[in-house]
């Protein structure tokens, strides 16, 4: 079964809560508005926790805050991955977004070229509703624990997209 962790951060806003989430990179996400909380698979020998910190660095390129973890539970990818995820409130700085992780795939698409891309190209704050509607579908659930561990009222809103990847 494979496992993977990740971190929520958000943070108290003028008009609410915002969290942290990252875009995929290279040309297959170039053109979609789906977004991802940062995660990733486990190393071996890594716990759950030890993973979310590792790939948040990984993607953000900052460490993460990790006071007052919230376990926000665990949800599964049509894949059959496991995502735990836990929520941690901080202010993290985008100036310094730099994602170190990369990923290498055939492009164009059925080619036999492989081009390596950043894994996530660019990282952003959006207030609880926003992040709702962007995240992948897989990753909805956890945006909706947040708001109501935070004891906040989500938008209806309908995930406009059919992104199940992450």
């Amino acid at each position: 079964m494979v496992q993977a962790a990740g971190l929520v951060v958000y943070r108290k806003a003028a008009k609410g809560y915002e969290v942290l989430l990252v875009h995929p990179g290279g040309p297959f996400w170039a053109g979609r508005d789906d977004w991802s909380i940062p995660k990733g698979e486990l190393d071996e020998g890594e716990t759950l926790l030890q993973t979310a910190a590792r790939e948040f660095k990984e993607e953000v390129g900052v460490l993460p805050p990790l006071d007052d973890l919230v376990d926000i539970g665990s949800g599964k990818v049509s894949s059959g991955k496991t995502n735990y995820i836990w929520a941690v409130e901080g202010d993290i700085d985008l100036k310094n977004f730099k994602c170190s992780s990369t990923v290498t795939m055939p492009w164009p698409p059925r080619s036999d070229m492989l081009v390596t891309f950043p894994e996530n190209d660019r990282a952003e704050w959006y207030d609880l509703t926003a992040a709702y509607s962007k995240v992948f579908k897989s990753q909805m659930v956890f945006i909706e624990r947040l708001a109501e561990y935070l004891n906040v009222q989500l938008h209806e809103i309908t995930k406009p997209t059919n992104s199940t990847l992450f």
